[in-house]
């Protein structure tokens, strides 16, 4: 998680917003890292375990996350 947060303030300071999706596990891990490098990315988390799913589960769960990834990355940020 703090490579890709550290890589998200890179790109914010360079003036590019950024974000990221992760498994709800990471949360806690999350935000830590946000706090300790003073930055609130724009992320969303879904359901966790990833790596266990058959293809029609990973399908079904990018599915339902569709409008949230579209928001995260089509929208200004916050």
């Amino acid at each position: 998680m703090s490579c890709s947060l550290q890589d998200i303030k890179n790109l914010d300071n360079r003036g590019i917003p950024g974000g990221f999706i992760a498994s709800e596990v990471f949360v806690k891990a999350a935000e830590s890292q946000a706090d300790a490098i003073s930055l609130r990315p724009r992320s969303l988390f879904v359901a966790h375990p990833i790596q266990d799913r058959t293809n029609a589960e990973l399908e079904a769960l990018a599915d339902a996350a569709f409008t949230d990834v579209y928001a995260l990355v089509c929208s200004n940020p916050v």
